[in-house]
C-alpha cells in the first residue's frame, strides 16, 4: 500500500491520501465487517478470525478480535497466539501493526500508525509501524502512537499515551507515559511465563 504524494493529490483541498484501489478494498472490507462480524457474540471468534484472514490478515489460530474492534487495513495486521484486540479498539494500521504472543489491547485503546509532516505545507501523511512484543498489555483507552515498539512484557496503563519505545517488563502510565515500576509475576502464577528481570528504581503505582 502506497501513500499518495500530498503535493500532487492535495488532501487539504479534498484530494485522496490513498489510491482508488486501496479505497475500494477498504470499502468492501468495512461492509464485510459490518454485515458479517459486528453483530457476532464473543464466542464466534473463529468466524471473525477467518474473515480477517480472508482479507489478508496474518492471524495465529488462537488470536482474537472482538466484534466492535475496528481494523483499518487487514493486510497490515499480524497477531500471535492468544493475542487480543478488545472491544472498541481502533487499529488504524496504515502501516503494519504486529501483536506478539499473549498481547492484550484492552477496550477503547487506539493503535495509530499515521501522522503528518508538520513542515510540509501540503500536510503529507506519514506511516510508521507499531510492534507490541510478547506479553505486552495496552490497557483501556490508552493511545499508542506511530513508530512505537513495546518490548516484551511492557504495560501501558489505562488512558496512558506513548510515542516512544516502552522498555521490557516495565509499567508506564500518564500522558506522556512514564515508567513507574517493574513488572514481575508472582511465583504461584509464573508457570510457563518467560523469565522476568528484576530491579529498577521506579516509584510504586
Amino acid at each position: 500500500m502506497t501513500i499518495l504524494d500530498a503535493h500532487l493529490s492535495r488532501p487539504l483541498e479534498g484530494g485522496p491520501s490513498f489510491s482508488l484501489g486501496n479505497r475500494m478494498f477498504r470499502l468492501v472490507w468495512r461492509l464485510a465487517w459490518v454485515l458479517l462480524a459486528v453483530w457476532t457474540p464473543p464466542p464466534m471468534v473463529r468466524w471473525r478470525r477467518w474473515l480477517l484472514v480472508r482479507f489478508g490478515a496474518d492471524m495465529a489460530p488462537t488470536a482474537n478480535v472482538r466484534s466492535s474492534a475496528r481494523v483499518w487495513y487487514p493486510p497490515h495486521l499480524s497477531m500471535g497466539d492468544h493475542a487480543l484486540l478488545g472491544p472498541k479498539v481502533t487499529c488504524y494500521n496504515i502501516a503494519p501493526v504486529h501483536l506478539g504472543r499473549r498481547v492484550v489491547v484492552s477496550q477503547g485503546a487506539n493503535l495509530c500508525t499515521g501522522t503528518h509532516d508538520l513542515a510540509d505545507r501540503h500536510f503529507q501523511l506519514v506511516a510508521r509501524r507499531i510492534v507490541l512484543e510478547d506479553h505486552v498489555w495496552i490497557a483501556a483507552e490508552a493511545f499508542v502512537g506511530p513508530g512505537v515498539v513495546a518490548r516484551q512484557g511492557a504495560v501501558l496503563a489505562a488512558r496512558g499515551t506513548t510515542f516512544t519505545t516502552l522498555a521490557a517488563w516495565t509499567v508506564y502510565r500518564g500522558n506522556p507515559a512514564r515508567a513507574v515500576k517493574r513488572r514481575a509475576f508472582r511465583p504461584e502464577t509464573a508457570e510457563g511465563a518467560p523469565s522476568v528481570p528484576t530491579g529498577g528504581n521506579f516509584s510504586e503505582l
